[in-house]
């Protein structure tokens, strides 16, 4: 993702940047995504708080569901995604990325690696920025399901690890003073009143979308079965 920034007129330290990823995919050969289908189990110590968003400008709103999918049929499935940024990931323009990592059951099916397209000076506005992108890939994830016949267990479960974006999103009553980052807020608000998703904090060292920002020691970190 990072490199691929620098396609129009690379230099020599791309092409040795190159060489190192080609090496160390050539080292993890054997790497491979792990089926499982078993029901997870992510949220379970950790806290999900729903609030009652009928006396807010969000109050009445409904995910709209097509008229024209099948009947659901065989074992419900939960889909859960993990979300994370990293403030100031290139030097050269002082943008983040941001990481997505999106989960049916155990298995991961679908992932984003992007740089975003402002500069953030603080962690709060690229988590805030981060945490769009997977709402709306959730819900194209579960029309997915839906047209598939596939049926889908509760909420689509969002994991992130800034608590205090996860509180600005989940709790009505919290407000935001950074306008540009308006209508991101009101678009995982509205996301969130019409409870088909749950935001949930969790450890940032448990955070597998890390993988997606990180280094080579964190992808070994993460990367077995």
């Amino acid at each position: 993702m990072l490199l691929s920034s620098f396609r129009a007129k690379p230099r020599r330290g791309h092409l040795n940047s190159i060489k190192r990823v080609i090496g160390y995919l050539t080292k993890m050969d054997r790497g491979a995504i792990c089926i499982r289908t078993n029901m997870p189990d992510v949220v379970s110590d950790a806290e999900i708080n729903r609030y009652d968003w009928s006396k807010t400008v969000y109050a009445g709103t409904k995910e709209e569901a097509p008229h024209n999918i099948p009947e659901p049929k065989g074992k419900p499935v939960k889909l859960i995604t993990y979300a994370d940024s990293n403030l100031m990931h290139n030097i050269l323009d002082g943008k983040a990325v941001t990481g997505i990592l999106h989960f049916v059951n155990q298995t991961p099916f679908d992932w984003y690696s992007k740089k975003q397209a402002t500069a953030e000076t603080a962690t709060y506005g690229a988590e805030e920025l981060a945490a769009r992108p997977p709402i709306e890939q959730s819900r194209a994830n579960r029309l997915t399901f839906m047209y598939l016949g596939v049926p889908i267990d509760g909420p689509s479960i969002l994991l992130g690890d800034n608590e205090s974006v996860v509180r600005g999103a989940t709790i009505p009553h919290r407000k935001l003073n950074k306008r540009h980052l308006i209508l991101s807020w009101h678009y995982v608000h509205q996301a969130i009143a019409t409870g088909t998703y749950d935001y949930v904090h969790i450890p940032g060292k448990i955070n597998p979308a890390d993988i997606l920002l990180a280094s080579i020691g964190v992808i070994e970190m993460f990367g077995t079965c």
